[in-house]
């Protein structure tokens, strides 16, 4: 998250003041070398003054502030209004004697305010400074060589640009430069490895011409390095559009080239500001992350099964940072920052540190929502990359091969030993991370007291590394880190490949010795390519930030029906869905000396949806797409199995206590976190289906599931209450610090599970517990008057005008507050219920025949599903009045079967947005004769495994990919064809139980 706020231009005058001696100094530097001409000076100059004004910003606003408020207070302005006051703070802040007050002088170094802000602030600027100068010095001598680079004589320098990317080592950072010959980029390192990589990718073009295959579009800019290899001169890459389905074709099928070769070389950190679209190339601009080590993670305390995966997952192309995914860290969660990712459209808003009620002596910072900065990534203004995608699969698979083949002659190794020689950068830790400490580090407390906030950084920092293998945690290591920031850079660790000894910030060692090259290529040559395509075909989903996404197809639905041995098919198909969980499993039997639960463990890789958004990585204990659902699932399967409604599946049994194991170690590492990092960490969610309220049902259900099962694989009732309870503890804290209040994953999705739990417990605590979220629930509501009726509803920055439907809308919040009005006897539930219900049902459309969708979705007014739609809402419609007693709830029912079977079907097959779904209201509605008109049972039961007897199964996620989740995957279709049994007794998955 950038740490300059966006107002910050008026402080320019009382920043200015600071940096005038350094800019003379500078001035007299550029004087003295031969060949920068006195014009070129005045350029440097202004950059330099450009960059120090922007850093000093950054890291002096807040202060600043402070400042302003303090002399308001204490009545130091006595301007008449508060925007003169504010212009009378900014004449006596651009003066020295304020300065001196704030970091006192040398006669009486005791009475400043902020001790080391002198010394930082100086520091920041004099080695900016000493950069410029460096750049000054090197453009001069390399500058007859520039002319390579441009096709032309360089000429004078005319325009220029510090800070494009990070500051390291002494302020050193990227500039953009233009000259009278053309436009070129200066980087502060060596460029060897550019070169290295720009010969390598030559040499694979010449070997698919060999083999008549079509070249590549992979390109990296021409680089010219340094006289003594100490910077580099790169051509200046323009973002073009691709012009026409062929260049298209090409990007993309370039990016899989990118893929491939990335995983060989382990290449890292590949965000979207380091590749450029140019036409049908895709460019890497900045590649000096080649060959990142990859040390044996740390165990985390989940289960061999949870380790391993995490292993497979982070040895794989995901790691490169090119495919989709979504940010966890502070300021970045939600955001796709990858290459291939970060689609316009579809990024969080993201709060950004501003100067509020700036030009009064009313200012303060605070934050605001803004989009997310656009890159230059894509190839068009609209990227379809579900259209691509195969594009994308096939590149990867052609150079993968073409690859494989050369290492069988022998020829790939000796190629890679052209990178030994080059020095390459790690990235130990985020830079987000880097960021919101230096943010910290920075902060006027800080500044007043600096010993206790370099001591807090110094801890985060060795924390982090106790959970991180690439972290360092030598203390000397942490301690030049932090110093870093302090002086205003992001530390930089690099090495030599062949070497791999790290260099880090003052000096600093970090990992041990090795040959970096062949460790990747040992990596690459070990590698599960089975793997690596499942990973790329299920990254798609995390470009899209809502679930349940998926391109325009074809319907799935069949034109005829067959309704002969329905029963027969529907045990074949889940059937056949519980065979894939059990070859996708990776299971890992129990660990020796764990005392505590030395069980079996289990684990998936898969899309996740978590509060953040989709990422492709080890399931997480949910019920949505986790554990908890998988658990659910197997569970049901055997009950149903053992009542003869299911076929026998081999290996399927095992799977059942491996998941309650995995689960037992989830959350007893979640206690043992939170005992450890109270108030350190974000709580988990708190949801019905992401988030600990999900863990609540899920073991309730389960409890309800163990006497019914052959085999009860470790399922006592008694326990998974117990572990009900204990997780209902930490709901609280989440609930408070939960923004979202939906019901997948927010506070409303915490009621239903309390409500079950105190009936299923008899404590009324749970109860009490409710409704104090039902009031957090109701103060949160935004109301209006329209029409006559009371509306209410939730917004976020996702949605700041509120959300219809039952996973996150109006519906589910109604429903819950309507199910917590009954189980409490509180009229003021009821009341905010109706009106959230109001607010549902102003958003029906008869012109649609259906509910408006807010999302506002290209092409798409109103949905049909259960997260977001006519199923959803239909289903908590019958819920709280079963039979449809009340007209208005029946005519809603009605429209709701209306909608559904009219738009709903054909998308995919899942439970959450496809046709499972949809069967489940269907079937209710066919009982109380309110389906459309000559629907029947048999009817809609040949129209769902038609349609997965066609084409397979679906989930709507990602084709051709596994996904065993119980809502947005297969996991899901397998459960309600057991449902779909007549004398079935399961739970319905769609409507969390209360009673």
């Amino acid at each position: 998250m950038a740490s300059v706020p966006a107002d910050a231009g008026e402080f320019d005058t009382v920043l200015a003041c600071l940096i005038p001696s350094a800019l003379d100094g500078l001035a007299s530097q550029l004087r003295e070398i031969t060949g920068f001409q006195p014009a070129e000076a005045q350029v440097l100059l202004a950059a330099t003054r450009e960059l120090l004004l922007a850093q000093l910003h950054s890291k002096l606003s807040r202060l600043l502030v402070l400042e302003l408020n303090a002399a308001r207070v204490t009545g130091q302005l006595r301007a008449e209004d508060s925007e003169s006051r504010w212009q009378e703070f900014l004449q006596y802040a651009a003066t020295p004697e304020f300065w001196v007050g704030l970091w006192g002088c040398e006669q009486s170094p005791a009475s400043c305010p902020y001790p080391d802000l002198r010394q930082r602030v100086q520091g920041l600027i004099e080695a900016r400074c000493a950069s410029a100068a460096r750049f000054a010095r090197r453009f001069a001598r390399d500058r007859a060589g520039l002319s390579e680079l441009l096709g032309q004589d360089c000429g004078a320098l005319q325009a220029l640009e510090f800070g494009a990317g990070d500051s390291h080592s002494g302020g050193e950072t990227v500039a953009l430069l233009r000259c009278q010959g053309g436009r070129l980029v200066y980087k502060p390192r060596s460029v060897a490895v550019d070169q290295a990589l720009a010969d390598f990718i030559a040499e694979l073009q010449a070997d698919l011409q060999a083999r008549a295959e079509a070249p590549s579009s992979m390109r990296v800019p021409r680089v010219l390095r340094g006289a003594d290899d100490d910077c580099g001169w790169s051509e200046f890459i323009p973002h073009r559009h691709a012009q026409g389905r062929a260049e298209l074709l090409a990007f993309y099928r370039g990016i899989g080239h990118w893929l491939a070769l990335m995983r060989l070389l382990s290449g890292s950190d590949l965000h979207a500001e380091n590749l450029i679209a140019h036409g049908p190339n895709p460019v890497v601009v900045d590649c000096e992350t080649l060959f990142t080590p990859k040390p044996t993670p740390i165990p985390s305390g989940l289960g061999a099964a949870a380790d391993r995966a995490a292993r497979l997952v982070g040895g794989t192309v995901l790691n490169v940072g090119l495919l989709p995914g979504r940010g966890m860290g502070l300021g970045w969660r939600g955001v796709d920052n990858s290459a291939l990712g970060a689609l316009p459209g579809q990024q969080p808003l993201l709060p950004q540190p501003d100067i509020l009620q700036s030009g009064s002596d009313q200012a303060h910072i605070g934050h605001r929502l803004m989009e997310a900065p656009l890159a230059q990534n894509h190839p068009s203004a609209e990227p379809d990359l579900a259209e691509y995608w195969p594009q994308v699969l096939q590149g990867f698979e052609g150079l993968s091969r073409l690859l494989q083949a050369l290492d069988q002659d022998g020829l790939l190794a000796p190629r890679l030993r052209r990178f030994e020689p080059c020095r390459i950068r790690v990235v130990p830790r985020a830079t987000e991370v880097y960021a919101e400490l230096a943010r910290m580090l920075w902060h006027p407390v800080s500044l007043h007291r600096p010993a206790p906030a370099i001591e807090r950084a110094t801890d985060l920092l060795a924390r982090a590394a106790a959970h991180l293998a690439m972290a360092p945690n030598d203390p000397d290591v942490i301690a030049a880190e932090v110093e870093d920031l302090c002086q205003g850079d992001v530390p930089c660790f690099s090495a030599l490949a062949g070497q791999g000894r790290l260099q880090g910030p003052g000096g600093t060692h970090w990992l041990p010795a090795g040959n970096w090259v062949e460790e990747a290529l040992q990596d690459w040559r070990a590698a599960d390519f089975d793997l690596e395509r499942h990973c790329i075909r299920a990254a798609l989903v995390s470009a899209f930030i809502n679930e349940g996404w998926m391109p325009a197809e074809c319907s799935l639905t069949p034109q005829q029906l067959d309704l002969h041995g329905l029963d027969t098919r529907r045990r074949q198909q889940a059937a056949a869905i519980m065979r894939q969980l059990v070859a996708t499993a990776i299971l890992a039997p129990g660990e020796r000396g764990h005392t505590e639960d030395p069980g079996p463990t289990v684990a998936w890789i898969a899309p996740v949806l978590s509060p953040t958004g989709w990422a492709v990585q080890p399931l997480d204990p949910d019920l949505y797409g986790g554990l908890s659902g998988i658990a659910l699932l197997v569970a049901a399967y055997l009950a149903e199995q053992a009542a003869g409604r299911a076929d026998p599946v081999p290996g399927l049994a095992a799977l059942l206590p491996a998941l309650v194991h995995s689960l037992h170690r989830a959350e007893d590492q979640r206690h043992a976190e939170r005992f450890r990092q109270r108030g350190k960490t974000r709580p988990p969610a708190a949801g019905a289906y992401l988030g600990l309220g999900s863990q609540i049902w899920a073991w309730l259900m389960l409890a309800e599931l163990a006497p019914r099962l052959l085999e009860p694989g470790g399922l006592r009732p008694q326990e998974c209450l117990e572990r009900a309870c204990a997780l209902a503890e930490l709901l609280p804290e989440a609930c408070a610090a939960d923004d979202i209040h939906d019901v997948l994953s927010g506070k409303a999705g915490a009621i239903p599970p309390l409500l079950l739990l105190a009936r299923r417990s008899g404590q009324a605590r749970y109860l009490q517990m409710a409704v104090e979220i039902g009031d957090q629930l109701c103060a949160q509501a935004r109301l209006e008057q329209r029409g006559g009726q009371t509306l209410a509803c939730w917004t976020h920055s996702q949605w700041p005008e509120g959300m219809g439907g039952f996973a996150h809308g109006a519906s589910g919040m109604a429903w819950a507050l309507q199910q917590l009005a009954r189980a409490s006897g509180e009229a003021r539930f009821a009341e905010t219920a109706a009106a959230a219900q109001s607010f549902e049902d102003q958003l029906w459309s008869e012109e649609d025949g259906n509910w408006l969708d807010l999302r506002g979705l290209e092409g798409a007014k109103t949905a049909a599903a259960w997260c977001h739609g006519a199923v959803g809402i239909g289903l908590a419609t019958l819920d709280l009045d079963p039979q449809a007693q009340q007209p208005q709830q029946a005519e809603r029912v009605r429209r709701a079967a209306a909608a559904s079977w009219r738009l709903g079907l054909g998308w995919n097959h899942c439970a959450c947005h496809g046709d499972l779904g949809v069967w489940e209201l269907m079937s209710r509605a066919l009982d109380l004769g309110l389906a459309p008109a000559g629907l029947s049972h048999e009817q809609l039961l040949a129209t769902l495994l038609g349609s997965l007897e066609t084409h397979g199964p679906i989930c709507g996620i990602a084709r051709d990919v596994f996904v065993p989740g119980l809502m947005p995957g297969l996991g899901g279709v397998a459960y309600q064809l057991l449902r779909a049994h007549p004398d079935s007794r399961l739970p319905s998955i769609l409507i969390p139980a209360t009673a």
